[in-house]
């Protein structure tokens, strides 16, 4: 028995509830077709010893307005709080270091402040200055932010500060990943002048008057109960739309309509909201005139993480938990990449204070052995490592592995132009057919529900926005 919708959503994550939700929104019967048992993709909240710990993001960019839109829409703005911190610290040279606050995205834009944190040694930091007066030498177009890094501030600015921030945000080595895409505020700044540390101080002078402009929202919100909140809310409005267990695996051209193989739904238009991977063979099925954008999309590599949440007594740790959690370069040779000190970064005591949870990601373009470690020994390695670097002591009294192979994906330079060949491409060949997800545009939250909303409008307005 077939089912006719207008519009078809395949993958439940927040790109794909967010496209079936603008599709609600416009009038459209619209269907959620999800493999896993349950939606909200990498967005899960759940217990460890007792203590509801987000298991993959922990909050939302604030300060764009997609994601804190989206809550107002489901009527969950309310119980949306900010981290209670944002200072945090970095690992280096054998010690934590406190991230200064005068950097924008780890370029320094205060090198004296920088100095003095000794994240950076006395020839770091002379070569990062001479960025002040070096000739201009920028390219045209794209490249690897690794390269603008080095080239005007050096190898050691790269390393301890740029590569951990940005680096961490995409698990992916800032010598491949694309500025324009990884980094957009710093391909902006480095379009300002030659100096990156000069358009790097103004740019951020600019975004701190625009925050105390309107307010100075926080930079990053969350639902209060944690970001599984969030898909919750979305599927609980959505209903019965949603239809978990149910994979895809064709979709086919009948009669100016989408047949979505083997589920029996029928679509006026379909929004392919999946990692990049999974979409090309779909795309290639479904538009044969399209196949360049199949090969783009099977073209995108993805990076595979995990992340160890440990609940350990709060007298195990040796240190004041004084942030949000720290940094680790990659050239400090340990599984660890970042530790967040989720009762600090939170504000959320557990035990009355008496216990503490931390988050340890591992893993990153060039390690995956976050997702081929077997859990007792990865659990032992970073162990020792938060040991090492933060002196936790004793035997945690509960531990939670979560893996997420293929999650990141690694946009190249020209990544952006590739994703506008496919999209102009599908645009041409099948308009009533979208792809979308954190690969296109961001893996930020509100990137991927700017992206599900918008290729739900673009292929309803092809469509015609009914079953007719």
């Amino acid at each position: 028995m077939s089912t006719t919708v207008d519009l078809a959503v395949v993958g439940g994550g927040i790109t794909g509830l967010a496209a079936a939700w603008e599709g609600m929104a416009r009038g459209a019967d619209v269907v959620v077709l999800e493999a896993a048992d349950r939606v909200g993709g990498k967005m899960l909240t759940s217990e460890v010893g007792g203590v509801p710990v987000d298991e993959a993001p922990d909050a939302f960019l604030a300060r764009v307005p997609e994601a804190v839109d989206l809550c107002a829409e489901l009527g969950i703005h309310a119980d949306l709080v900010a981290p209670a911190t944002a200072s945090a610290y970095v690992w280096s040279e054998r010690a934590l270091r406190r991230l200064p606050t005068e950097q924008l995205l780890g370029v320094p834009t205060d090198v004296d402040a920088v100095a003095a944190t000794g994240i950076l040694s006395p020839a770091g930091v002379s070569r990062a200055r001479a960025d002040l007066t070096a000739a201009d030498d920028r390219p045209p177009g794209d490249e690897p932010v690794g390269a603008l890094v080095r080239r005007r501030l050096g190898d050691e600015v790269l390393d301890r500060l740029v590569a951990p921030l940005i680096g961490g945000i995409w698990a992916g080595d800032c010598d491949r990943l694309s500025l324009r895409t990884a980094a957009p505020v710093l391909a902006a700044a480095r379009d300002r002048g030659p100096s990156l540390l000069t358009a790097a101080a103004a740019a951020r002078a600019e975004a701190l008057a625009a925050a105390a402009a309107a307010g100075d929202r926080p930079v990053f919100l969350a639902p209060r109960g944690g970001m599984g909140c969030l898909a919750e809310a979305l599927a609980e409005r959505l209903g019965d739309r949603v239809r978990t267990g149910t994979p895809v695996t064709a979709i086919v051209a009948e009669g100016g309509r989408w047949r979505l193989a083997p589920t029996g739904v029928v679509a006026g238009a379909v929004v392919l909201a999946v990692p990049a991977f999974a979409a090309a063979p779909l795309v290639a099925r479904a538009a044969p005139a399209a196949r360049r954008a199949a090969d783009l999309l099977a073209g995108i590599d993805h990076a595979s993480v995990a992340l160890v949440t440990v609940v350990a007594p709060r007298e195990a740790v040796d240190r004041e938990l004084d942030g949000s959690g720290y940094l680790v370069p990659r050239s400090a040779g340990r599984l660890l990449t970042a530790c967040s000190w989720v009762t600090s970064k939170w504000d959320r005591p557990v035990d009355g204070g008496a216990a503490v949870v931390l988050r340890a990601s591992v893993g990153h373009a060039a390690d995956d052995r976050g997702t081929t470690l077997p859990d007792e020994v990865l659990v032992g390695a970073v162990l020792q490592d938060l040991a090492a670097t933060m002196e936790l002591r004793g035997r945690p009294t509960a531990v939670r592995v979560s893996r997420w192979p293929r999650s990141f994906p690694q946009p190249r330079p020209g990544h952006l132009d590739a994703v506008e060949g496919i999209e102009a491409d599908l645009a041409e060949a099948t308009p009533g057919l979208a792809v979308t997800g954190a690969w296109a545009r961001g893996v930020g939250i509100p990137a991927c529900i700017r992206g599900g909303r918008q290729a739900a409008a673009r292929v309803l307005s092809h469509a015609g926005g009914t079953r007719g």
